[in-house]
């Protein structure tokens, strides 16, 4: 079935440059900041961010999960596809763990 959702049929290092930018943009930090925070310095880190944002380098996934926890998202949201899905893992995740149980086994209900 097709998509409407404008982020699908891009490739990996597409969704995680637009998904990195996001989440950066939400924490209010800037490449050189974020660069810093995950251990790459301030003008190393900077250039390394730049990169990865313009899909010009590659992410490993350890420095990927780094990003993820600097910038307070789970890092299944860095490469989640779906806009739709992407706030639905942000909004899932700002949910006490009880809340997050709750949820999922209502949704499971309703697929079944």
């Amino acid at each position: 079935m097709p998509s409407h959702d404008p982020v699908r049929n891009l490739t990996a290092a597409a969704v995680f440059s637009k998904r990195l930018k996001q989440a950066r943009e939400m924490a209010g930090v800037s490449q050189r900041e974020l660069g810093a925070l995950i251990g790459l310095g301030k003008n190393v880190g900077s250039t390394r961010i730049n990169r990865y944002e313009q899909q010009t380098s590659l992410c490993d996934m350890e420095t990927a999960a780094r990003i993820a926890e600097q910038l307070g998202v789970p890092l299944p949201y860095l490469f989640t596809e779906s806009d739709l899905l992407a706030e639905m893992i942000l909004a899932c995740s700002r949910l006490p763990t009880i809340e997050q149980h709750r949820l999922l086994t209502t949704t499971l209900k309703k697929i079944k």
